[in-house]
């Protein structure tokens, strides 16, 4: 189709509709691309039974979520049906339910105009029957606009929940309604900047929120739950264009709370949360603390290279102590200019107070690894043993600590070795080696496996 199709719908006849605004709005947001809204609405009853839809809700509502009740416990509302009706407006549903009806086209080419009864329509022609008996198969490709007398019963412009209620008395009442939709996620971005003497570190932290549900909440009261709510398994769609909008920092934006099993954040003001929107609300003010700069080497990460990381406590004593939802974590340091660069990111799991969060940045280029396994032999069947030596060498103009990991399978024992080392886990010896500036230091050690 070459060009858009001008849909002239000359009279249009809808039921009647409540296309009601909410006068209150809360929403919780959970980091599983879910969200809980609440909404509170006056309406106007009539004594009776009748039909209330509700317009303003998003397209990925899940209707089996939906409840209904009046804002005061009035008991005499009732709810005895509740329909979501999602058949919406668009051309090729309107020249489906026109077929027998009469219609009229307009062609691209010389405007010409066509009056008749709609026989067929497919993804590549319509066909019509003109008054005077003629049929005519037209190219869809070759329609610039149809008209359509009226729209047809059962379609509608918007994802429509419909409730029948009754009423024992007529008059305007708050009712409110809650339900579950899809579309709406969030999740923490955090920015950390090292200082020079990489022992101090200045962290600020973000929620960002994307919002495709369909939906658009105005000046909402918003919540976030931190956790992992346990769901039955949904399809999630994928792909949407978003514009991105940043808020102002307030200090405090969130006040935290433990929750049943999770964390609830709360923002202290209300907000709008607009449809394909990626939207960043400060979650505290710019903290800082101390941190410290960690060399770690495993061979099964990379057996050439270490890893640089970073270390600090989420602790109220070190400057922190809110509870940190997870999320990625971008550090940042100032070079001889004082510009900012980026220096490496990581994620961070949902971190409680007073644990540890560790960022791993990238490998150290400095330094270089090598592990070397000088002899194997097997005792008998089940018994082996390895020498094993790694090597590391130490570029840079300070010394450096390295924090060595080295995994075993099966039941193993190390019976000769030439440093320190602790059994870390089942599955993990850990050992620490100090190398000097512009030197070269090894660890050797003998190993014996069971299996």
């Amino acid at each position: 189709m070459r060009t858009p199709w001008l849909i002239a719908l000359v009279v249009i006849i809808l039921s009647a509709v409540y296309s009601l605004s909410a006068e209150s709005i809360y929403i919780t947001v959970y980091n599983q691309n879910l969200g809980l809204v609440r909404e509170i609405r006056e309406i106007e009853f009539k004594k009776g039974l009748q039909d209330i839809s509700f317009v303003e809700i998003p397209a990925q509502i899940n209707p089996t979520s939906v409840h209904f009740k009046s804002f005061n416990n009035d008991e005499s509302i009732s709810l005895l049906e509740q329909n979501y009706e999602y058949d919406l407006v668009g051309t090729s549903k309107l020249l489906e339910k026109y077929i027998d009806h009469e219609i009229k086209l307009v062609t691209i080419q010389e405007k010409s105009v066509f009056w008749g009864i709609l026989m067929s329509v497919d993804n590549i022609s319509v066909i019509i029957t003109g008054k005077d008996g003629t049929v005519y198969s037209i190219n869809r490709d070759e329609i610039l606009s149809v008209e359509f007398p009226s729209l047809p019963e059962g379609l509608i412009t918007k994802p429509t929940l419909v409730m029948k209620v009754s009423s024992e008395a007529a008059g305007t009442k708050s009712v409110e309604i809650s339900y579950l939709t899809g579309g709406i996620n969030w999740q923490a971005d955090y920015v950390a900047v090292v200082n020079e003497g990489d022992t101090d570190l200045t962290l600020e932290g973000w929620v960002t929120i994307t919002n495709q549900s369909g939906g658009e909440f105005k000046n909402a009261n918003l919540k976030l739950v931190a956790g992992d709510v346990h769901r039955t398994p949904t399809y999630i769609r994928d792909g949407f264009r978003a514009s991105l909008s940043m808020e102002a920092k307030a200090a405090p934006s969130f006040s935290e709370k433990e929750f049943f099993e999770y964390h609830l954040y709360s923002l202290q003001r209300q907000t709008t949360i607009r449809q394909n929107e990626i939207k960043q609300i400060s979650l505290f003010p710019i903290a800082e603390t101390r941190v410290e700069k960690l060399f770690e080497f495993d061979h099964t990460r990379n057996s050439k290279q270490v890893m640089v990381k970073l270390e600090f406590i989420n602790s109220k004593q070190a400057g922190l102590g809110m509870p940190l939802p997870e999320g990625t974590i971008r550090v940042y340091k100032a070079d001889s200019d004082r510009s900012l660069q980026f220096i490496g990111e990581d994620s961070i799991e949902h971190t409680p107070r007073d644990e540890k969060v560790k960022v791993f940045l990238g490998f150290a280029f400095d330094i270089a690894a090598e592990r070397i396994v000088k002899d194997h032999s097997r005792i008998s069947e089940r018994v082996s043993e390895n020498i094993v030596q790694l090597k590391f060498r130490n570029h840079k103009k300070e010394p450096v600590n390295i924090k060595v990991y080295e995994p075993f399978t099966g039941d193993w024992e190390i019976v000769k070795c030439n440093v320190d080392y602790k059994k870390k886990d089942a599955n993990t010896a850990e050992f620490n080696i100090e190398v000097p500036a512009g030197e070269e230091k090894s660890i050797e050690f003998d190993v014996r496996i069971k299996i």
